[in-house]
């Protein structure tokens, strides 16, 4: 059975850091583009960043450039997404999720999701 749990989430101030975990089972992360998206209230689903060792890429909004950091350690089978230097605007409910053929950072590229958990900055 697939499986991917989200942890980490919570209430920060603005400035601060939360670092996500996503942990899998059921299929073998390095072999799957993996990646990061949030909703927040009122919008659609935004790829906040994925990569792909399968292809070679990475990929990470404009909006967390040099503040989000997406890893995975293989041997845990666990992708983790640092966030440093929050804002306001990073209030979402940020889902993990991996696509077995493609490196596009799109919900809709993704095969399989975590049930997503929220993380609100406060000003």
């Amino acid at each position: 059975e697939v499986q991917l749990v989200e942890s980490g989430g919570g209430l920060v101030q603005a400035g601060g850091s939360l670092r996500l975990s996503c942990a899998v089972s059921g299929f073998t992360l390095e072999h799957y583009t993996i990646g990061w998206f949030r909703q927040a209230p009122g919008k659609e689903r935004e790829g906040v960043s994925c990569i792909s060792s399968r292809y070679g890429s990475s990929y990470y909004a404009d909006s967390v450039k040099g503040r989000f950091t997406l890893s995975s350690d293989n041997a845990k089978n666990t992708m983790y997404l640092q966030m440093s230097s929050l804002k306001p605007e990073d209030t979402a409910v940020y889902y993990c999720a991996a696509a077995a053929l493609g490196d596009l950072c799109r919900a809709y590229n993704m095969d399989y999701w975590g049930k997503g958990i929220l993380v609100t900055v406060s000003s």
